[in-house]
């Protein structure tokens, strides 16, 4: 490809979602620019993540309807199948438009793609293995937007077929009668509600104390409620450790977390949603310099700057919380720094999504951490059960409620919290006030449409 021997401004390892909003920026700031990619375009939130996901999540929530919802409100739909090869290829279907559509956008603006895997032989110059041997971009900045990898776990070894991570369960082609998943955790819930709604026994293995830690407990017990209710099990406070094949099933042994008996859990399928890794081994980092925290993520500061001036890093190789979204304006900030304007990154308004059912949106501070800055909050709550829209969608209870942490003595909107329908498109509008530095008392004055979702803000 033409130019890739040649100098650049700027050199971005990684086409995930931080990645190629760098590039494209960076290239609409009149830069130089290389995007260097070892797999997909999209990276791994478009082709093995955020956008699959929420496909399957899609098709399971119509399966939830059509089985649960329809008979009350006069809509009978007899024998409801799920065809999972049709699905997934419906799935990969829409991810291949998107992934298309990247490339055409880097290509628009002058971008130059490079497959291959990258390293650092210096500060400025990216070596890139390709399929035709080693090529050297030499560069002015770089930008590490190489993100993370699934942790394994010694005892569950992944192999395909019976024990597989998020990437392998998304490419099902049959729907496993019977689910065991290891990590009780954003992924772990996401998949196992949603297979519980196409159809699947669900079991939950998860080493804390409770699922979801850190998010909102307010939320959280609605989501046990309904996973309960759609006949999932949840075992806290357990470990995997290791199975065994039997006549075609898998026989996970689970055994309590300070130890204790042995419990057998049977199933078809394997799920190992443990967490992340930053994924920077490959990249040569630290005999350049580069100071990584005891995790193993890259150090940055507001700008995206790492300890070495010209290198930068952002999305989930900076660490949680691992969001596309937060990667993707990390992305423009780094590319704005690099072309000499002001910017920094703000994490006050970041919203955070958890698309199980009911869904749950976070956004600022919670009560806590509003404590421990010194604020003096106080916490207002509207159930979802009071809403005439909520009650429309037909879950009997009537799922979730709106919470804000508000500072007493100024009115000043600190954060808030959302669980029910839609919520990841309600929280927007909080991320909105939050940022602008927004009164409570601004939302109640701020006419919203009737019957909506968002109108519990008010």
């Amino acid at each position: 490809m033409a130019g890739q021997q040649g100098r650049y401004d700027v050199v971005v390892i990684g086409a995930g979602p931080g990645g190629y909003p760098a590039a494209i920026r960076a290239a609409q700031n009149g830069l130089r620019v290389a995007c260097v990619e070892r797999e997909a375009l999209g990276g791994v939130c478009l082709n093995w993540g955020c956008i699959p996901s929420k496909a399957i999540i899609q098709a399971a929530t119509l399966c939830d309807k059509a089985r649960n919802k329809g008979a009350e409100m006069g809509i009978e739909i007899p024998n409801v199948a799920v065809d999972m090869a049709q699905l997934t290829d419906w799935k990969d279907g829409i991810v291949r438009k998107l992934t298309g559509g990247v490339g055409q956008l880097l290509k628009g603006n002058g971008v130059t793609v490079v497959r291959g895997t990258a390293r650092l032989a210096s500060a400025n110059a990216v070596e890139v293995q390709t399929d035709d041997g080693v090529q050297t971009l030499e560069t002015a900045h770089v930008v590490v937007a190489c993100g993370t990898e699934v942790v394994s776990l010694p005892d569950l070894p992944t192999d395909g077929e019976w024990v597989l991570n998020v990437r392998g369960l998304l490419d099902v082609r049959s729907l496993p009668r019977r689910l065991a998943i290891v990590g009780g955790g954003v992924i772990g819930m996401e998949m196992g509600m949603a297979y519980a709604r196409l159809g699947s026994e669900v079991t939950v293995i998860e080493f804390l104390d409770e699922i979801l830690s850190g998010v909102d407990r307010d939320c959280v017990k609605w989501v046990e409620r309904r996973f309960k209710k759609l006949g999932g099990r949840v075992m806290t406070r357990s470990k995997a450790a290791g199975f065994e094949l039997q006549a075609g099933e898998v026989h996970l042994r689970v055994t309590a977390r300070e130890g204790g008996d042995e419990t057998t859990v049977v199933c078809d399928k394997v799920l190992v949603a443990v967490g992340f890794r930053p994924n920077v081994a490959p990249l040569g980092l630290e005999p350049l310099g580069v100071a990584l925290d005891e995790r193993g993520h890259v150090r940055v500061d507001e700008q995206l700057r790492t300890s070495v001036p010209n290198i930068f890093a952002i999305g989930d190789v900076t660490g949680p919380p691992y969001l596309a979204h937060r990667a993707t304006k990390q992305g423009i900030v780094a590319a704005d720094v690099i072309a000499g304007k002001h910017a920094a990154m703000d994490v006050r308004a970041m919203p955070a999504a958890i698309f199980t059912d009911p869904e749950i949106a976070e956004v600022g501070l919670s009560e806590q951490a509003a404590r421990e800055q010194g604020y003096e909050p106080k916490i207002a709550r509207f159930p979802f059960a009071a809403l005439g829209r909520a009650l429309i969608y037909g879950d009997k209870p009537v799922p979730g409620l709106v919470k804000l942490v508000v500072d007493r003595p100024s009115g000043l909107l600190l954060g808030a919290a959302i669980c029910g329908p839609n919520a990841s498109d309600a929280i927007n509008e909080l991320a909105v006030a939050i940022e602008m530095g927004a009164l409570a008392e601004d939302l109640a004055l701020t006419v919203h449409v009737h019957p909506t979702i968002p109108e519990a803000i008010m």
